[in-house]
């Protein structure tokens, strides 16, 4: 049975306007790196008949209903499709495991799925970032390009395939925030001894520019701001920023997150479970995924605006960062991704195939996107 027709047959079409990645996923053929399951015989019903139960672990808090929700829509839709057949459980940060432990869960079967940050995990091999968002790296429009169009998915579930994941986009929250502060960074000196919250691989470059970075889970983060643990914090955007209260202990709204132009969830899926599925089921959890992935991009392009006057109006006082705090972060960026490609061959396999990928992508976007942007952002509307 070819995917389309299944994808039709199992009620998706209704839906299927989400947006260009739902269709790019469910239209395009997997690549996993492990051996295929053999393929269903023509008699086969379309949907299996055996009841599965599995357990997806989030490495967010259920406070944050966008960053958390992303899998109860996934498993939702995944129950929807398969009339209840095939159920999945979300369990927020720690019910299972630690937020950070999720990898490892994976990796040793003791979960089935988990939704992450794949950043979080750059300690194991810097390469995780990349499936993520880096400093001064693609935006959302243009990974969800690079997965689905470009060798994105390929390349790094051959990567994952060591620590027996198999990937699916599953979220993106667009280009991020630069933080909360308690005074207006206005020079790079400014950042000199700041002990900074900052997600992922911002934190290795805000290092070399003279800034502590500290990695604290979501759901701490406002405990050590008000008792002081830190100077500094970022975590997503105006809509899931107002959850938190961060604007309370630190008033100065910093932009943009140069670490976090477009940075992608993931959905990891251990690979012996998934090798157990059948052809039907895997194109459900893809095509289940792929929907989750566009509607999560779509619930911050349609809050984030009302959550930032709602900030400013209470007092949160906006500032861009300043030419050279970004001109020296951007040169560190660069000149450390040149070392890791010098010491990692598994990241520089995929950076080389992702940097191609963003120097033709923003030759593109300078023309239409960034220019049209421009000068509607600057309109009376």
């Amino acid at each position: 049975m070819e995917r389309r027709s299944f994808v039709g047959g199992a009620g998706l079409a209704g839906v299927a306007g989400a947006g260009a990645a739902l269709l790019a996923a469910c239209g395009k053929k997997e690549e996993v790196p492990a051996a295929a399951a053999p393929a269903a015989s023509p008699s086969a019903p379309a949907i299996a008949t055996g009841q599965i139960r599995w357990r997806c672990a989030s490495s967010f808090p259920k406070s944050l209903d966008t960053l958390f929700g992303v899998c109860d829509v996934f498993a939702k839709k995944v129950s929807d499709m398969t009339g209840g057949k095939f159920t999945i459980s979300t369990h927020a940060a720690g019910e299972l495991m630690p937020a950070f432990g999720v990898v490892d869960g994976i990796q040793n079967g003791t979960i089935e799925m988990a939704n992450t940050a794949p950043y979080y995990f750059f300690g194991k091999d810097e390469t995780f970032a990349i499936g993520c968002a880096i400093p001064f790296g693609l935006n959302s429009r243009q990974m969800s390009a690079w997965m689905f169009e470009g060798n994105g998915l390929k390349l790094m579930r051959e990567f994952y395939a060591a620590y027996n994941i198999v990937n699916f986009p599953m979220g993106n929250t667009g280009a991020q925030m630069g933080g909360w502060f308690r005074k207006e960074i206005k020079s790079l000196a400014d950042m000199k001894g700041l002990k900074f919250r900052i997600g992922g691989f911002g934190g290795k470059v805000l290092e070399r520019i003279g800034g502590v970075p500290q990695n604290i889970p979501g759901g701490e983060i406002y405990q050590a701001l008000e008792k002081g643990t830190i100077d500094a914090a970022e975590w997503v955007g105006p809509y899931d920023d107002q959850k938190l209260g961060l604007f309370k202990v630190a008033p100065y709204y910093a932009y943009p997150g140069w670490w976090e132009g477009g940075p992608q969830l993931d959905l990891y899926v251990n690979s012996k479970a998934y090798e157990g599925l059948s052809a039907e089921y895997k194109a459900v959890v893809e095509c289940a995924a792929a929907f989750a992935h566009t509607d999560m991009q779509a619930r911050y392009d349609a809050r984030n605006a009302a959550s930032l006057k709602q900030l400013v109006s209470g007092g949160a006082k906006l500032f861009p960062f300043p030419k050279d705090l970004m001109n020296a972060a951007f040169k560190e960026a660069m000149a450390m991704y040149s070392e890791i490609s010098a010491k990692n061959p598994r990241w520089k396999k995929v950076y080389d195939d992702y940097s191609a990928f963003r120097r033709d992508a923003n030759l593109w976007f300078q023309f239409t996107e960034a220019n049209f942007d421009d000068f509607m952002q600057k309109q009376k509307l």
